[in-house]
């Protein structure tokens, strides 16, 4: 049986590597929106995560523009996920007994599976002087103990399913 399966290494992804497009509930008619960088200021390139925002639904047409220049990443364990620009539940998200499994977009959803399923993690050296507040880093403990995998796997499954109902 091959062991590569099992093993996770930390790719050093932040949770800000996932913001380009996520994926969020629409504010005016609760389904599949998403938050992507906005028009880009005059003489600015990339100007990366703090760059204008908007919001777009394609179901019901909304809009929205941001250009606070800022992210808000606190989150209350116990509280659905809200996205750092407009404060609107993220789509990829569920409750579990422990508190919510959420993701900005599917590619962090996969990282969080990945890094769940992998009953072999290789961590970030300590004396490595890379990026130590990775993404998978900073999962809740709970999310990180053996004896929760099966559930948060249960979760992330649920989030896949409910893309199945945009």
């Amino acid at each position: 049986m091959s062991t590569h399966h099992h093993r996770f290494r930390d790719p050093r992804s932040t949770k800000y590597d996932f913001l380009t497009s996520v994926l969020v509930r629409c504010p005016n008619c609760d389904k599949a929106a998403h938050v992507v960088s906005g028009p880009e200021p005059e003489g600015v390139h990339d100007p990366g995560h703090f760059a204008p925002r908007r919001l777009v639904c394609r179901n019901c047409g909304t809009a929205r523009e941001s250009s606070r220049g800022y992210v808000t990443s606190y989150r209350a364990r116990h509280e659905p996920a809200v996205d750092p620009y407009f404060g609107v539940r993220l789509w990829l998200q569920t409750e579990t007994r422990h508190g919510w499994v959420w993701a900005y977009d599917l590619e962090h959803l996969d990282l969080i599976r990945r890094f769940v399923q992998a009953s072999l993690r290789e961590g970030i050296p300590w004396h490595d002087h890379g990026r130590k507040m990775t993404a998978v880093a900073r999962l809740p403990a709970w999310m990180q103990q053996a004896k929760n995998r099966d559930e948060v796997l249960r979760a992330i499954a649920r989030i896949h399913a409910s893309l199945l109902r945009v």
